[in-house]
């Protein structure tokens, strides 16, 4: 797999959970969560999804050989970026696992866009710390 496809499948993964719309090839239009979708061919799950009409759908299945684009609603989580500033925290300590949502840090600590989900001690409370201003951050 090269490089640009690396890339292509860790963007469409970011944007798993995130609010999206959906242009289709007829003109419609669905927005809400994405749950699922197949780079190969596009396919994707939206969940609590509104149509254009803003009919409310529990669950939309779109055939990719229909989805003109997938617009992103919300910015999508800068894994990388928080990996750059743990690094400067625990230099040559940061694995990034940007494919699979995650960074692994002294190879016992784990971060994903929700936090320190995996670790403890007060490494793990440093991640924790750089975590949360790097949020608030983000929100400024």
């Amino acid at each position: 797999m090269s490089a640009a496809q690396r890339r292509y499948f860790s963007e469409i993964t970011a944007l798993i959970d995130k609010k999206v719309t959906v242009a289709t090839t007829d003109g419609k239009s669905y927005s809400g969560t994405l749950v699922g979708v197949n780079p190969d061919n596009m396919n994707a799950c939206l969940s609590e999804a509104k149509d254009e009409k803003g009919q409310t759908l529990n669950r939309v299945v779109l055939n990719g050989s229909i989805v003109a684009k997938i617009l992103a609603i919300e910015k999508p989580f800068d894994l990388k970026s928080l990996a750059d500033r743990l690094e400067k925290v625990f230099p040559t300590m940061v694995r990034l696992y940007e494919d699979k949502g995650f960074i692994w840090i002294m190879g016992k600590i784990k971060i994903t866009e929700k936090g320190v989900e995996e670790g403890t001690g007060p490494a793990a409370e440093r991640v924790h710390k750089v975590y949360t201003q790097f949020l608030s951050e983000m929100k400024a």
